[in-house]
């Protein structure tokens, strides 16, 4: 795979996922909107584990996009 094509894969994947995560602290009800289940019975916990996934899968790139940046950097610069 390209270098340049997967530090813009993984600066999605990792913006998506933030955005995903952070938009599930604000508006909690999404997933029983967009799937039409609610699966725990509205106590608020699904939402909570999936919340801070999504954030932990955002935080997973920003830490691969850095450091295939730097691979980047570095060699370029040698």
């Amino acid at each position: 795979m390209n270098v340049r094509w997967r530090l813009w894969l993984e600066a999605a994947l990792a913006a998506g996922a933030g955005v995903m995560g952070i938009l599930t602290f604000f508006w909690h009800d999404w997933i029983e909107a967009v799937f039409g289940v609610d699966p725990d019975h509205g106590n608020g916990s699904l939402e909570w584990i999936v919340a801070f996934a999504l954030l932990a899968v955002a935080l997973g790139f920003s830490l691969a996009l850095r450091r295939d940046l730097r691979r980047a950097g570095a060699s370029e610069t040698s």
